[in-house]
């Protein structure tokens, strides 16, 4: 059974990410930011670092340092997942500050013979990053996925600075090396684990 922090030391640690965040990630209060957050490859990447993340605490964590003008979730969805269990997470993002892109999976032969599904969320978060990118001033990318490299410089070139967030803890690095040189900042995703991770049991309140 997992002992819950000290409050002193839960306090220490929030004040450690908040200083992260202002300091490395030259954010200033007056910053529009923009979230951009790969849901496949986050749900692995926090899967193999052993915890969930807590979808509120993330997007109330963002925007004590800056100006959330969007925070886009993709996830792609096969024509059977109507009632999986991605389904209230996605119904939950939805009603709940989050701009959620379902993408319907496709499949196509590898060439052997053999049915792949195709679930690359590239296009349509390369659309959405491009639109938006004259109205703010920092992007975050929860993504490892080395294809997004492209969007990242383009990105960049519209004067935008780009922060990845991703794991080089994992087994493999979900990290894709080209991902991380191209971006102006990385940020290891189990550093931000204090303050957006969800609770495992939720204490009542008094």
């Amino acid at each position: 059974m997992r002992a819950l922090p000290h409050p002193a030391l839960e306090e220490f640690q929030n004040q450690s990410v908040q200083q992260l965040i202002r300091g490395s990630w030259g954010l200033e209060m007056t910053d529009r930011i923009a979230l951009f957050i790969d849901g496949a490859n986050l749900h692995t990447t926090v899967k193999s670092l052993g915890f969930e993340v807590d979808f509120r605490r993330l997007l109330a964590e963002f925007g004590k340092h800056g100006q959330i003008v969007r925070a886009y979730f993709y996830t792609v969805v096969r024509d059977d997942d109507e009632f999986s269990s991605l389904r209230p997470l996605v119904d939950w993002l939805d009603y709940n500050g989050y701009a959620v892109r379902r993408k319907a999976a496709k499949q196509h032969d590898d060439g052997d013979g053999r049915r792949r599904m195709k679930r690359s969320i590239g296009i349509e978060l390369a659309v959405d990053a491009l639109e938006i990118a004259h109205r703010i001033d920092h992007a975050f990318l929860f993504s490892g996925d080395g294809d997004l490299r492209a969007v990242v410089e383009a990105v960049r070139r519209m004067g935008v600075r780009v922060t990845v967030v991703s794991s080089i803890r994992t087994k493999p690095p979900m990290i894709a090396d080209e991902l991380r040189r191209h971006a102006d900042v990385f940020v290891e995703l189990d550093n931000l684990r204090p303050s957006i991770e969800r609770p495992a049991h939720p204490i009542a309140p008094e």
